[in-house]
């Protein structure tokens, strides 16, 4: 369910953006964001530091492109999310444990060296989201970047769930019936 809930600002930008504008679209992606963390409140009783970041990027940048009516505000603000997130992970990782070990790491019992690893994939990942999200948007159309920003920067993620699902794949403990099952 919480997982659903990180789409939904996302869905109503794009939603929005291809019935009306880019205007209106960062209006109702602001709207989405408290909505988002109202209801993280109401369901879970807890907003997680990363919602917000996001919550107060999402308000400063959406804020100045709907005053400033320039895009490029709205633009930037996927970059800087991304930024932060790669700035945060590798400062996790040399002050306190890897935000990835937190995560994962009281269901996974994985070495120091595989935390540091999907530690600094994910932190590679957001640096390279930022870096694609800038060419894009400022040497593309708006609806390619606007496509890149749901489509592609939603498949980067899977990809990357699914390349850290795999390299901890040997860490994760056995079901219960799988022993049992190979002891007999």
């Amino acid at each position: 369910m919480k997982q659903l809930l990180d789409f939904l600002p996302l869905l109503a930008f794009f939603i929005t953006y291809y019935l009306i504008d880019v205007y209106a679209a960062t209006g109702a992606l602001i709207a989405a964001t408290v909505i988002q963390l109202a209801l993280l409140q109401i369901i879970f009783k807890k907003i997680e530091r990363s919602h917000w970041i996001t919550f107060a990027v999402v308000s400063v940048f959406g804020a100045l492109t709907l005053y400033l009516h320039d895009d490029a505000f709205i633009k930037w603000k996927v970059s800087i999310i991304y930024g932060i997130f790669a700035v945060v992970l590798l400062a996790y990782q040399v002050m306190s444990d890897p935000i990835p070990k937190k995560l994962l790491g009281t269901e996974i019992d994985a070495p120091d060296s595989v935390w540091r690893n999907i530690t600094l994939g994910w932190a590679l990942t957001c640096i390279v989201s930022a870096i694609a999200n800038y060419y894009i948007a400022f040497n593309l159309s708006l609806d390619t970047w606007v496509n890149f920003k749901v489509f592609g920067l939603t498949a980067l993620t899977f990809v990357l769930f699914i390349v850290t699902g795999i390299y901890l794949y040997k860490y994760m403990p056995e079901d219960e019936e799988t022993s049992e099952q190979e002891k007999k």
